[in-house]
């Protein structure tokens, strides 16, 4: 049974998909202090937060979590390098507060421009001043979109319906997939000269952070209104502030801000900025298509069916999971045996997949081979999630190629590994759709079953060598499992790979590499 504590305040509805399933017991916590929650989640599997949870380092070191799943987008409160490191799942759900968030994003367009907040605000006072609050039409008007993803693209939708003309700067999108959306792509500058609406789509990160502020406001045409309902610091508050007091731009409206709630904020005195409480998400339809789509991912990441919106895992869906389940294992014991085999300081990691494994997302498929490499080395301080950011610590060059012909085998993994000293080659296949082979150690064919402990001896092509192997661990009272060979030539250079009931002593090892014809012996634990 998987233990679940959701930390804060989620829809009934999505809670209910794991309470009405006997695999989970779900305990609902809000309002926990950060020892507090320190102090109880070595006990769960999963933890279930919004945007109220801080989910700190320590808190992290602190458990044994397997998934934390975020209730909407941003996961600035979840420290994801150090649950990436402990090997922790990090999901957040993505398209469940799209349209709400799209719809905010017009409604404080629409406010801004035609001045209804204070036009409101006047009248409740008891005023009838019209000319006072003159606005401006959207209609035929240049809307900035930064950010072209579910969200950007659902504002672009809604704008061309006004009659606006949309162009996007997004460097993750491709020009012809905007041109299909009737947007035009540009970069960031040009976006910033020629837009009328400039609306910000985009996660805060080093890059993003202060996007507008006093460097980028010259570049900008007088008159801009920005809009910012993504996350708060992607624009400068104060450098915004004093380019409304002097006129550059003509509104401002924000509904997330660099400190939420936010305390002295400059821009609260001007009559043409419009700010909301970080109310995009806040509709009756966000919060219960959030705290669905945040349940069942973790839901099915849990029992091990699909990964879905992990910012640090690859998605992987239910049919493509049953596939390459088999393979995941195979990639991870090619990667332990690469590492027991390779000598010396790893300088570069080529996997290349062929056949018809080519055809799928294979990030994960690496990512199990980096984890079986690092494993006899680093132990249990690399998971299936560090992997490939402790290899890019350590320098180590890790590259993908793909091939959809393999010549003998319907899919194939090879795993090249050059060290400072040699370069080494293990390739794998499955048998029968999930019975994982090593077909290539080197340049050696066989056919040896990745588990167990293993003897990989590299011998010369002599009669006799099998009797005396066999001989000689029988003495040791080590059965042999299961054995293959492979040869270059008759006679020369060849390979014996045995599988033995039990780890082979030191002692022993250092008596086969004295029989006749023995070159080198390898003890394999998979």
């Amino acid at each position: 049974m998987y233990k679940i504590l959701v930390s804060d305040k989620l829809s009934e509805k999505g809670l209910n998909i794991l309470k009405e399933n006997k695999e989970f017991k779900v305990d609902v916590k809000t309002g926990l202090k950060p020892e507090e929650l320190k102090s109880i989640i070595a006990g769960y599997d999963a933890l279930l937060v919004r945007s109220s949870t801080k989910v700190t380092k320590e808190i992290i070191d602190a458990s044994s979590l397997k998934v934390i799943g975020r209730a909407g987008v941003g996961l600035d409160n979840v420290d994801l390098e150090a649950a990436t490191n402990k090997g922790i799942i990090v999901m957040n759900s993505p398209s469940g507060n799209t349209i709400s968030t799209a719809e905010h994003t017009m409604s404080l367009m629409l406010s801004m421009s035609r001045n209804i907040a204070v036009a409101d605000k006047s009248m409740k006072s008891g005023e009838w001043n019209r000319s006072k609050f003159t606005g401006v039409e959207l209609y035929n008007k240049t809307l900035g979109i930064v950010g072209l993803g579910r969200i950007g693209q659902a504002v672009a939708k809604r704008a061309m319906s006004f009659g606006m003309k949309v162009i996007a700067y997004d460097p993750f999108i491709s020009k012809e997939a905007a041109e299909k959306l009737g947007i035009e792509l540009v970069e960031l500058n040009k976006l910033f000269s020629d837009s009328d609406y400039i609306t910000f789509h985009i996660p805060l990160t080093e890059e993003t952070k202060d996007l507008i502020s006093a460097k980028q406001i010259p570049l900008l045409k007088k008159g801009v209104r920005i809009i910012n309902c993504a996350r708060g610091g992607i624009v400068n508050e104060e450098d915004l502030a004093k380019a409304v007091e002097e006129g550059k731009i003509s509104g401002v409206a924000l509904d997330v801000y660099v400190k939420e709630p936010p305390k002295d904020l400059a821009l609260a005195k001007f009559d043409n900025v419009v700010l909301t409480p970080h109310l995009g998400a806040s509709t009756e339809e966000a919060q219960v298509n959030v705290a669905v789509e945040i349940v069942e991912q973790v839901r099915d990441a849990l029992l091990g069916l699909e990964i879905r919106n992990a910012a640090n895992f690859p998605s992987v869906d239910t049919q493509t999971y049953k596939t390459l389940q088999p393979m995941f294992n195979l990639a991870e014991k090619m990667g332990q045996l690469m590492g027991q085999l390779a000598e010396g300081r790893i300088n570069g990691v080529d996997v290349i997949y062929s056949g018809e494994i080519s055809k799928f997302d294979t990030t994960a498929l690496t990512m199990s081979v980096m984890k079986g490499l690092l494993t006899p080395v680093l132990k249990d301080t690399v998971n299936f999630i560090n992997a490939i950011s402790l290899a890019k610590e350590r320098s180590i060059k890790v590259r993908e190629e793909k091939s959809s012909e393999s010549e003998d085998f319907t899919s194939l993994i090879i795993l090249k590994v050059k060290t400072e000293k040699d370069k080494y080659l293990v390739a794998g296949t499955l048998l029968t759709k999930k019975d994982p082979r090593i077909v290539k150690i080197n340049g050696f064919y066989v056919e040896a079953i990745p588990q167990g402990n293993m003897l990989i001896i590299y011998n010369l092509d002599k009669a006799g060598i099998i009797g005396n192997l066999g001989t000689l661990l029988g003495k040791y009272n080590i059965n042999i499992a299961g054995m293959t060979f492979g040869r270059l030539n008759k006679g020369g250079e060849a390979i014996t790979v045995l599988n033995i009931d039990s780890a082979p002593s030191k002692e022993l090892l250092d008596k086969i590499k004295k029989l006749k014809y023995i070159e080198e012996v390898r003890a394999i634990k998979l």
